[in-house]
């Protein structure tokens, strides 16, 4: 007996030579990276006793002590989505900080039932794409969220469906502090609680997920849909390269044209050097 479902399987929808089988061996990097795992965090309130910094500051502390570098980003300034030009510089400074980091950590607060408009405009200010780069691709996310009445899920619940959106790898723990004008000292500390605990372990559980995959981003979101779609652009700018009598590239990286990844030749290094489009 077959321990196959279906071992005369054929797969006529399927294009063969773009078709990846996931392998064991590719999933160990032969020199992993040394540095310290980078981190960004975003909090979502401007109170001056901000419940949701407050949890992020203390998020990092732990961070640091694990060994990872920390960044947080202060969403004082940052204009709200659409009203302000990319260049500004509170949006720069934001997209360079998500470009830099390797993993990232959100915290809201929850308000009406949801997330702060001030943690979705840090959001909506990240890009989905940079020509060919996805800057959130592959990056580790953990969400938090701070109550002020009874415990909830509204927001972190909808952070995981934009880290989702986001093409991040959101871990499985998560932190909702409940009542959280009673989990911190005047000076900003949080007490002993089941609730640091967690914080605890959802930092932990970050920096394990973020060690074990940051090197392995681009072959864990390798997709077949996109190899497919990339062999499609790059077989139609050899089509106009012939048209033009200008040479093509297999590395559409050189200029810009397309996905940087040769689908149809991924282990084929370019010999091209001229552009492949004409400008």
């Amino acid at each position: 007996m077959s321990d196959t479902l279906f071992p005369d399987a054929d797969f006529p929808a399927l294009d063969g030579a773009l078709f990846d089988v996931p392998s064991q061996d590719r999933l160990t990097v032969p020199a992993p990276s040394r540095h310290r795992p980078r981190i960004l965090m975003l909090y979502g309130s401007l109170r001056e006793r901000s419940y949701s910094r407050l949890l992020t500051f203390e998020a990092a502390r732990l961070l640091e002590a694990m060994g990872a570098e920390v960044r947080i980003f202060n969403p004082a300034g940052l204009p709200l989505p659409d009203d302000a030009p990319e260049s500004h510089p509170k949006v720069q400074e934001l997209r360079a900080l998500a470009a830099w980091s390797e993993g990232m950590v959100w915290c809201s607060p929850e308000r009406h039932g949801a997330m702060t408009g001030i943690m979705k405009s840090q959001i909506d200010w990240i890009p989905l794409s940079t020509g060919s780069v996805r800057p959130t691709q592959g990056k580790t996310l953990a969400v938090m969220q701070v109550s002020g009445g009874s415990q909830s899920f509204n927001a972190v619940n909808q952070m995981r469906v934009l880290g989702r959106w986001m093409r991040m790898l959101t871990i499985p723990n998560q932190s909702s502090v409940a009542k959280a004008f009673a989990e911190f000292t005047e000076a900003g500390r949080m007490k002993p609680s089941a609730f640091y605990d967690r914080v605890v372990d959802v930092m932990e559980e970050l920096f394990k997920f973020t060690l074990l995959t940051r090197d392995l981003g681009p072959y864990l979101l390798s997709r077949y849909s996109e190899r497919k779609e990339s062999a499609a652009a790059l077989a139609k700018r050899v089509d106009l390269a012939a048209a033009t009598g200008c040479a093509p590239v297999a590395d559409a990286s050189r200029c810009g044209c397309g996905p940087a990844r040769d689908a149809a030749a991924p282990d084929k290094a370019s010999a091209a050097s001229s552009p492949c489009c004409s400008k």
